[in-house]
């Protein structure tokens, strides 16, 4: 079942076609078939089998040649505008496998969810790299970087004392004391909820719930995009979400 529901997921996002504005498309075209194979080609090989951990390091005596912001502004509004990639054959693979292996390690009712919006997450992760780059077809080395982005962002999350990632550990904090805290705040919201006959909270509406129900969080911001992740909230537009669950 897992298998079927991640691949129609990943099929949403892997649209056989791939036609983009005719400007850019030409262009690029032409700037690809004008490549040839030298050292520079060669070294950017190199690079890309480097993890994205070490090529994002930046050496001591290195010169950055830093992106106007003006310029960086109209990159990013013609991306938006004229590239939307789809995604590829190998890296649809990855995605999915990674995220399969994410709900085998996932088996007790008190471990954090590892849901379909993962996956989403993942698949608009790997097009927006795609986007960066003004491609049109999300390639295996998008998504192999998306998924080291996400085990790096696990490590501290749900790793152990030994460094093993460890799912039974809730995504904002560790233990079940954290976990206690998230039931709670549900449960205020849900009585709210029922009193007021009103599921919708502000974002000033849930940090006052906090504050009044004595709810300790570490990171408010963390705790409730968690929640949301966890399909307890809903984000239903800039700061307000809708209560989905008592939990």
């Amino acid at each position: 079942m897992d298998s079927m529901l991640s691949a129609h997921v990943v099929s949403l996002h892997a649209g056989r076609n791939k036609s983009v504005a005719s400007t850019p498309s030409s262009q690029r075209s032409t700037f690809s078939q004008q490549k040839c194979v030298n050292q520079d080609d060669l070294k950017l090989s190199w690079e890309s089998e480097r993890p994205l951990s070490e090529r994002l390091k930046v050496s001591r005596n290195e010169f950055l040649n830093v992106i106007p912001s003006q310029m960086l502004r109209k990159y990013i509004a013609y991306a938006r505008k004229y590239v939307h990639p789809k995604i590829g054959k190998e890296a649809a693979n990855i995605l999915q496998n990674f995220y399969l292996d994410l709900r085998r390690k996932h088996h007790t009712t008190d471990s954090t969810p590892i849901t379909t919006r993962q996956l989403e997450s993942l698949i608009r992760l790997t097009e927006a790299r795609t986007r960066l780059e003004l491609r049109e077809e999300s390639t295996e080395g998008d998504a192999k970087e998306v998924v080291e982005i996400m085990k790096y962002s696990m490590i501290d999350t749900y790793s152990d004392d030994f460094g093993r990632l460890d799912f039974k550990r809730s995504q904002h904090g560790s233990g079940m004391s954290t976990k206690s805290q998230a039931r709670r705040f549900i449960a205020i919201l849900q009585r709210l909820s029922e009193t007021t006959g009103n599921s919708l909270f502000s974002w000033q509406d849930l940090r006052q719930v906090v504050k009044d129900g004595n709810v300790q969080v570490r990171d408010f911001e963390t705790f409730i995009a968690s929640l949301n992740d966890q399909g307890y909230l809903l984000k239903k537009g800039p700061k307000m979400y809708q209560l989905l669950s008592s939990g």
